[in-house]
């Protein structure tokens, strides 16, 4: 079968039925949209929101006539770089971590009132807003030590602003502080300072343990020495209650070196020992 044109040569008609086959191919694979697991689809329709979400699978839209934004409502991670000043108006810098995702169910709001870029118009600049917010609440110093009380407190602060805008948020965590130079010299300083008290108290307690040693040691001595004493004291005046006339003179007969002295004492009667000679001895003129 062909076709003539007045003035013109027959044209088949399959030149004709080609390009509307492509038209219809086209269309029908416009109007196929396969949505991703961890994904949403906004229909819009002209540009406007029409309130329809597909959800993840194969789902079909007018062709020419209605688009798709597909959304990933899966964990997002931001990493911004933010700076502030604390409390004692000390210059901070730090780098912030933020898991966040978007509300499937409400993907359509954000589409409408913020647009697809909502991590630009809204993320970034939350995050930048509560490390403000809540620096300006510590001094330096407490941005270290409080460091899981400012986290908590910017988070808290990003879960209700973020929320308004249908972000939810996971989790955030401050990688890092930076202080200026002065700050870290006078940290540092201190530190230092801390450090040699510590030794400085470390020394005088040795000094007292050694010398409390030393009393203690001097004491069980003198006391050793005084139960040595109360010891031999007691002995002896048992030994004094205990000894004869007799054992006396025994003890003294036992020390006598055979000498006998000429007169043991004079006019009361006493008996006179007589030096009697030693054997071997020559006698006296």
């Amino acid at each position: 079968m062909s076709l003539r044109l007045s003035g013109r040569p027959a044209l088949p008609a399959v030149l004709y039925a080609i390009p509307i086959a492509g038209l219809v191919l086209a269309a029908a694979a416009s109007a196929a949209v396969i949505v991703e697991a961890g994904h949403v689809g906004v229909v819009t329709r002209f540009g406007a929101v029409t309130g329809v979400v597909f959800e993840q699978g194969l789902s079909y839209k007018i062709p020419f006539v209605e688009g798709v934004w597909i959304a990933d409502v899966r964990t997002q991670k931001e990493q911004v770089d933010a700076a502030a000043a604390s409390k004692d108006l000390q210059e901070v810098k730090s780098t912030i971590a933020l898991n966040y995702h978007l509300d499937a169910t409400q993907a359509d709001t954000v589409y409408q009132a913020i647009g697809p870029l909502y991590k630009q118009r809204i993320v970034d600049p939350a995050i930048q807003e509560a490390f403000k917010f809540t620096t300006a609440q510590f001094n330096a110093e407490e941005l270290i030590t409080q460091r899981e009380t400012v986290k908590e407190r910017a988070r808290e602060f990003l879960r209700t602003r973020l929320g308004n805008f249908n972000v939810i948020v996971e989790e955030l965590n401050i990688v890092t502080f930076e202080f200026s130079r002065g700050f870290n010299d006078a940290i540092e300083a201190k530190q230092i300072a801390a450090q040699r008290v510590l030794e400085a108290q470390n020394v005088r307690e040795r000094a007292r343990v050694e010398a409390e040693t030393r009393v203690v040691a001097a004491e069980g001595e003198a006391n050793a020495v005084l139960v040595r004493a109360k010891a031999a004291a007691e002995a002896q005046q048992i030994q004094r209650s205990t000894l004869s006339d007799l054992y006396v003179q025994f003890l003294a007969v036992d020390k006598w070196d055979g000498k006998l002295p000429s007169v043991t004492a004079g006019g009361n009667g006493a008996v006179p020992f007589i030096q009697l000679p030693t054997p071997g001895a020559s006698p006296a003129p």
